[in-house]
This record gives structure tokens, sequence and C-alpha cells, in this order.
């Protein structure tokens, strides 16, 4: 996410890859879409840097805060939270009404590390809220961010994580058209948050107007962790009612979540009950690790279908750990 300010002061060469960056992905996004095809899916691994991404700013606006810098500013309208902020100090209701200003937001305070989530642990209020609002695990909470989200090199989530082959985003890398059903789905926390802002037409639609700051919302920590959570819950009700067999534990249910996280729940319903067609796991499987590397398990595996698989299995097997955070929110 790029404020103005905060573009106009990066150094010129960084400026210029952002640029190049922005370009490319608007060019991409298109026939990405086209690629993956499909309804709204899971949400791909992110292959952030830590400089901040353009939200929803196109090329040509990128270029004008360089050379009108209030004009830019006027049109970029960015009313998010802070690339950096981290917590939304308020439940929806209790928001003030909708400015130009960005939200008030709050950085976690310093705290003494906690097990399990280390320099993470600012986090772990939010991630106990939602879990137990919700009663999706915490634990599992986390580890669906630490499989998806970008990292710095000491290993805190970044939230501005952006994934520049798809529209993914934010610690959850929701696809956009993901975030606006989520945002219309009743029920939801994200639905209430985008109805206390006016963000939603009288039939619960999202507003045009309102798409570009709702969008925008993925960059903050508390809407990502909650929508997490609502999401996470949803999907393993919608599999479980699909005949799927999903335990009780943590790790059952965070591996049934993480799964339709990842591939998007009917995807992950086909997945677990006759795979996947190979055209569909073949397109999937280059999204994720790129065409060469794809074309080179294919040929090891004889069948794409078999190829993402068993991809996707030691992927989650070696991303997925919800153990590794239990101590954090269990005595």
């Amino acid at each position: 996410m790029v404020y103005t300010a905060a573009f106009r002061s990066l150094p010129p060469a960084q400026r210029a890859d952002l640029l190049y960056r922005q370009a490319r992905d608007d060019m991409a996004q298109s026939l990405w879409s086209a690629t993956i095809g499909g309804g709204p899916s899971g949400d791909g691994k992110a292959a952030a840097a830590p400089v901040p991404r353009a939200r929803d700013m196109d090329l040509n606006t990128m270029l004008a805060i360089l050379t009108q810098p209030q004009a830019a500013a006027d049109a970029a309208r960015v009313p998010a939270p802070d690339a950096r902020a981290l917590l939304m100090p308020q439940p929806p209701a209790a928001w003030p009404e909708r400015s130009d200003d960005p939200p008030p937001q709050r950085q976690p305070r310093p705290s003494a590390p906690v097990a399990g989530l280390g320099p993470n642990a600012g986090y772990r209020d939010t991630l106990s809220a939602a879990a137990a609002r919700t009663g999706f695990p915490a634990e599992a909470l986390a580890a669906i961010i630490n499989a998806e989200a970008a990292q710095n090199a000491d290993g805190s989530w970044i939230s501005h994580s952006r994934n520049t082959r798809s529209s993914a985003a934010g610690l959850g890398q929701f696809l956009s058209g993901t975030w606006k059903g989520m945002a219309e789905r009743r029920g939801s926390w994200l639905n209430a948050f985008a109805e206390a802002q006016g963000w939603l037409d009288p039939r619960g639609h999202v507003r045009g107007e309102a798409k570009s700051d709702l969008l925008a919302l993925r960059y903050d920590a508390r809407a990502s962790i909650e929508t997490i959570a609502d999401y996470a819950h949803d999907n393993v009700a919608t599999m479980r009612a699909a005949g799927l067999a999903i335990g009780a534990s943590a790790e059952s249910v965070g591996q049934a979540a993480y799964l339709a996280h990842h591939l998007g729940v009917s995807d992950a319903i086909r997945f677990v009950k006759r795979g996947l067609d190979p055209a569909r796991a073949e397109t999937l499987l280059a999204a994720q690790i790129g065409s060469a590397a794809a074309s080179a398990r294919i040929a090891q595996c004889g069948d794409a279908a078999q190829a993402h698989r068993s991809w996707l299995i030691d992927y989650t097997t070696r991303q997925f750990r919800p153990g590794r955070f239990a101590a954090a929110f269990h005595a």
C-alpha cells in the first residue's frame, strides 16, 4: 500500500522499481484471472517484499504523485490503515463516521516474547478474540497467517504482503473477490464493519465507490485476522456438510481450513474426494511454483494431478504447523 508522502519519499531506485512492478501487475492481472478461472478461490502464498505495494492505485495515479502531488493525493483518497499499522482499537460499530483521514490505528505495544509467537506476540490478543468469537482455534489462525503472509527477516509477519501473480493481499492473502464476498456475507465481522461504514447498498452488496476502501482493509491486521477466522469457520462447515470427515482437534480443523483457504472450498472438496482435474491441477501448480518447475514435477510424476497433490501435501506438512503456536494460547 503506497501513501502519497511515503511514495514520494522513496529513493529514486525504489520508486522506479515500484512503478515498473505496478505497470507489470496491471498488465498481468487480467491475464492471470483468465488463466485461473472459476469463482473466488483460496489465496496464494505471498511473494511480497518489505517495500509497500500500491493499493488499487493505478500506474497513472502513481506517476501523478511525482508530478502533481496534491491532485494525486485527492484522487487517491486512501482512508486505509498505514502499512505498518496492525490492530484496530475499536469494534466496527464504534468507529467514527467516514472521513478522508485514515481511521485511527494502534501499533502493538512492545511486549515480552510469547512462546510460539515470537516476534508476532503483538497479535496474540487479536488472534484470541477472533478465536473466541468464531470457535476456530487461535493456533490454527496463526498457522494460516504464517503459511500465507510474507515475513521479515526476523519472522515477523508483513501486514501489507502482496502476491505479484494475483490480487491476493494482506496477512490472509485474500483475493479481491473472496474479500468482497466476505464483506457481503451476513454475520461476518467484515460485513458488520462494511455496513457500519456505509459501504453496502440496500441489497447488502458492496457499493462501487466503496470497493477501493474495502479492498484496502485487507492490509489491516485485525480485519484480516477476523476475516480469516470467519472464512475458516465457514469453509470447515461446508466441507463437513459435503461429507468430509474432519476431526475436532486444532490440527485436523486447521488442516481442513488451510486446504480450503489455499485452494478455495470447492477445489478443496474435489481435491479430497476425487482429486483435481489434471488441467486445473497444472494451472494451480504453475501458479504456485512457476511454469518451469511445474513442468518438471509433472514430468517426474507423469501426471499433473499427482504432481500438484504431492507438492501441496509436502508444502502443507512443512508450512502449516499449528502446534508450534499452541503455547501462546494455552497455559
